[in-house]
């Protein structure tokens, strides 16, 4: 009896991870960015000029101008300035280009002191020859028939006839194209910015109904947001651009160079370019002052005005005028710059800031685009507390300590070590009990913070102490583990900042084996003990071994990773009978209160007080 074959096992389907599938989307995108150049590059420069009209279209409609007239008197204004500025920039080249060769005699002498000191001698000399020597071995001394342009001579009967082949000229259609393309460009810009202010509010409705239907508020704070970044920016980068115009065209105006106006013009056109509009927009006058002056004068003077000018406007002066209004950090600027650029060409580089910042502004109100404001936005993406965390986590007590001295130059220590420090010492403390910081990996956080220590805190004068401490004896505890020991070495500078010194500071295994019977029993003994991980558990267990060593032991337990308001306070408290404080400010109120308060007479406390200022 035959039996039926068995059947041939189906293959899964491949399934490529997920990690890779999130890349289709992104390339999608950069795809349709690239192919669509011919629509969104003029949309794109449309969308920015409509921002800059929208102020104007609104003033005009503020004296009670219908939308349309005030959107075409805005176009038609911009159009003036625009055309008016190409004009003049027209004629002002068309001017400096026909003086230029009455400055050869200048040229070529500056040339011949340049070939004299430079090409006749040294490394560039023996370069140029080399490569003469290699060209003349490879490609030999005949010349290359088939390149255009170039000479043919010819022998017949003892003439000699030279054939030069030149290029056709081209027609009126091939010299006309360039014109009709740009023209055609215009046109489409300017439809599209008649087209964007005359429906503002409609696309704006139709934007936030597809991409915010569910939070509309957001959306639309998101809109207003972009809008009103966008601009601000454009404004004032227009008012430091016109600036930079004018401080050019003025100094050059003083060292004699012809058209100032021009060159003022240029750069200040040239500037909306990141990075290399102002090293475009001093090559000519750069080459104009090289022909013009005889000597080098005027070169070094169109060097330093701009070299000066772009430091102290654009290292000074922008950021102090903008503050935080554009949102982007540098590292941001440059990469967005890359990629516009590489995608749209020098249109996307004058783009590239403006999209930018377009677009942290939808991560910072989109949920599932947050990664754009992480990425390219100025916001700090951790906080003090977890950037110290890393600093310690990394070893780096010089990085630390920087950052503190600069929060420490308008705030104190205890400040420090309850808004920072303490905030750090939990999280690393937390990461501990969920296993992912071994014991080394504490101690060396322990470590750093005694240098961070060192470095922050001024050297305090530990002679007597203060009239109203010097009958109480003030010992700080550590729970167990080098975090807790850490957060004990700062809340002891803390106290020393107020006036407080602590006897001892030590941690609760250096308690146990320590001798107290030399202790002063005539005065008052204060006991803060500090704990990370507020277990009333471990609390009553060590508050137990504190008794047994100092029955007469004022004790209060520093919770320093809680609040005031949590209940966890009030229920370690009533846990322990204990006074509990959370920050170093209610440590120190504590600990004066008792100072200056009559001696108990019980060991503990009847009730356990919850301390704060509030309470007093």
């Amino acid at each position: 009896m035959e039996t039926e074959p068995e059947p041939t096992p189906r293959r899964a389907p491949y399934r490529a991870p997920v990690r890779y599938m999130a890349l289709v989307p992104v390339a999608i995108v950069v795809a349709a960015l690239y192919f669509g150049r011919p629509v969104l590059v003029p949309l794109a420069l449309a969308t920015l000029f409509a921002f800059v009209l929208a102020p104007l279209v609104a003033r005009l409609r503020t004296v009670g101008l219908n939308r349309a007239i005030s959107v075409m008197i805005a176009v038609v204004a911009a159009t003036l300035v625009v055309g008016g500025i190409a004009i003049f920039v027209t004629l002002q080249a068309e001017g400096v280009a026909s003086e230029l060769p009455q400055y050869r005699t200048n040229i070529i002498q500056k040339i011949e002191t340049i070939r004299g000191n430079t090409l006749e001698r040294g490394l560039i000399a023996r370069t140029s020859a080399l490569l003469d020597d290699l060209r003349q071995r490879i490609v030999g001394s005949r010349p290359d028939l088939t390149s255009r342009g170039s000479s043919v001579v010819a022998s017949q009967e003892g003439q000699t006839t030279r054939v030069q082949i030149a290029p056709a000229a081209p027609s009126p259609m091939e010299m006309m194209g360039p014109v009709v393309d740009l023209l055609v460009f215009v046109g489409i810009i300017f439809l599209f910015v008649i087209f964007l202010l005359l429906q503002k509010e409609d696309l704006r409705d139709r934007f936030v109904r597809l991409i915010g239907p569910d939070d509309m508020q957001r959306t639309a704070m998101a809109l207003d947001d972009g809008a009103q970044r966008l601009s601000r920016y454009l404004l004032m980068q227009t008012l430091m651009n016109a600036t930079f115009g004018c401080v050019i065209a003025t100094v050059l105006w003083l060292i004699g160079m012809p058209s100032p106006a021009l060159w003022g013009v240029m750069v200040a056109v040239l500037r909306f370019a990141p990075y290399v509009g102002i090293p475009i927009a001093a090559l000519l006058p750069l080459a104009v002052a090289f022909a013009v002056d005889p000597g080098w004068g005027m070169v070094l003077g169109t060097i330093s005005v701009f070299v000066v000018t772009e430091i102290v406007i654009g290292q000074f002066v922008e950021p102090w005028l903008y503050g935080r209004q554009v949102g982007l950090s540098p590292a941001a600027v440059v990469i967005a710059a890359t990629f516009w650029t590489s995608l749209w060409g020098p249109v996307g580089l004058v783009l590239s800031t403006p999209l930018t910042m377009c677009l942290v502004v939808v991560g910072r109100y989109v949920k599932h685009l947050q990664f754009l404001d992480i990425l390219l936005g100025d916001r700090p993406v951790l906080s003090t507390e977890e950037a110290l965390y890393l600093r310690l986590l990394g070893d780096k007590a010089e990085e630390a300590a920087a950052e503190a001295e600069e929060f420490l130059s308008d705030k104190s220590v205890g400040n420090y070590f309850d808004d920072i420090a303490v905030k750090a010492l939990a999280l690393a403390n937390a990461d501990a009990v969920r296993g992912r910081l071994d014991y080394d990996k504490q101690v060396a956080i322990k470590n750093t913070v005694e240098e961070l220590i060192e470095n922050i805190t001024p050297h305090l004068e530990t002679g007597a102490l203060p009239v109203t401490a010097r009958s109480a004896t003030i010992i700080c505890l550590a729970d167990r583990g080098p975090l807790n020991v850490a957060a004990t070495l700062l809340l002891e500078e803390a106290l020393k900042e107020a006036q407080i010194y602590p006897q001892l500071v030590l941690s609760s295994a250096e308690f146990v084996k320590m001798d107290c019977s030399k202790l002063s029993e005539d005065g008052q003994t204060i006991v803060c003990l500090s704990l990370l991980d507020n277990n009333p558990a471990r609390a009553r267990f060590l508050s137990r071994r504190v008794l047994q060593k100092l029955p007469r032991a004022h004790i209060v337990f520093g919770c320093w990773s809680l609040s005031s308001s949590d209940s966890a306070v009030s229920a370690l408290a009533e846990a322990t009978g204990f006074d509990v404080v959370t920050n170093s400010t209610e440590a120190v109120e504590y600990i004066q209160q008792r100072i200056n308060a009559p001696a108990p007479k019980e060991k503990v406390p009847s009730e356990p007080v919850v301390w704060s200022r509030k309470l007093g």
